[in-house]
């Protein structure tokens, strides 16, 4: 039924911060796995880097943050290319101020001195310039 008249709403006592004395145990994956998954992640993706692909450096947005470098999504490397190099590509965007233009093709290059590119198949096709051989 209805209730009807001016009747005072039950005040229910619940406990209100019960999250403060329950203890849970949702790290232990993650102390399972023990502390040397960065060890392993390094030898299964070796000659790769293991942040993932390269990154330019870039400028947050907002007047925050705008003082403030980050990793970016931003390249001017051929499409098809970025991907076998491993490098992030954001194809919208574009370096506008000449300073972190040339902070990036810095970058670029010292990441391309360093790359090694090992060939897909040896055995199909000759050996280009740029690739590595098997000794490398």
């Amino acid at each position: 039924m209805v209730k009807h008249s001016n009747v005072a709403v039950p005040k229910g006592h619940f406990k209100k911060h019960w999250q403060n004395y329950v203890k849970t145990w949702f790290n232990q994956p993650a102390r399972k796995s023990g502390g040397d998954f960065r060890q392993k992640k390094a030898v299964k993706v070796f000659p790769r880097p293991t942040s993932g692909p390269l990154r330019p450096i870039v400028h947050g947005q907002t007047l925050k943050y705008n003082m403030k470098v980050r990793a970016g999504l931003a390249a001017g490397i051929p499409k098809k290319l970025t991907p076998i190099i491993g490098i992030a590509v954001d194809h919208c965007q574009r370096n506008h101020a000449l300073e972190s233009l040339q902070t990036n093709v810095q970058r670029l290059k010292m990441y391309n001195a360093k790359l090694v590119i090992f060939p897909w198949h040896t055995h199909k096709f000759k050996v280009q310039a740029g690739d590595s051989v098997a000794e490398d």
